[in-house]
């Protein structure tokens, strides 16, 4: 019998570690999503701005987001949070000429938040048309509402209702008798 060689498994390379949560603006992303879809995840950014950060960042937008390395988050990050730095058009920001200083912004998770209801209670205050309609409950932008925009659909009926008649008293008790004067 022949002793045949018994041939060497070849090593696999190491596969970098994932990590399945990473921190970007306040906000914990999914590892395993690649990082253009996963900062849509970020109350305030949209898939285009997404597409935007990851360019001025110098990240690869297919590449997963367990797989950035600490330099790259902390560039996402700078991008995001002062865009005003990188020369992004202000037709992409989500707050313009705010109200207060009139300077264009792009906010993000809790400050957009807070910064739309200072402005609905500005225009509830002045009350301007939109002001007006945001008070009354109605469409702001034109809407129709013969149709639309009904309170409570289904548990209130729109038709004429009939006022209720008074239940009659118990046949025990006899009805108070009114005295003359």
């Amino acid at each position: 019998m022949e002793n045949k060689p018994v041939p060497k498994p070849v090593p696999k390379p190491a596969e970098p570690e994932i990590r399945y949560l990473v921190r970007i603006c306040k906000t914990d992303l999914a590892g395993t999503k690649p990082i253009a879809y996963a900062l849509t995840n970020i109350k305030g950014v949209g898939f285009c701005f997404a597409n935007l950060a990851c360019n001025l960042a110098h990240v690869e937008k297919n590449k997963k987001v367990g797989l950035l390395t600490d330099d790259e988050i902390n560039k996402l990050n700078n991008v995001l949070e002062n865009p005003i730095q990188y020369n992004i058009p202000s037709w992409l920001y989500n707050h313009r000429r705010s109200y207060e200083t009139n300077v264009d912004q792009h906010l993000l998770t809790t400050d957009l938040d807070l910064a739309r209801d200072n402005d609905l209670k500005i225009m509830k205050k002045i009350k301007c048309y939109r002001g007006v309609r945001h008070i009354q409950g109605q469409p702001v932008r034109g809407q129709r509402t013969k149709s639309h925009f009904r309170k409570n659909k289904g548990k209130v009926s729109l038709g004429v209702q009939r006022k209720k008649v008074a239940a009659p008293a118990d046949k025990g008790e006899k009805p108070a008798k009114k005295e003359k004067k």
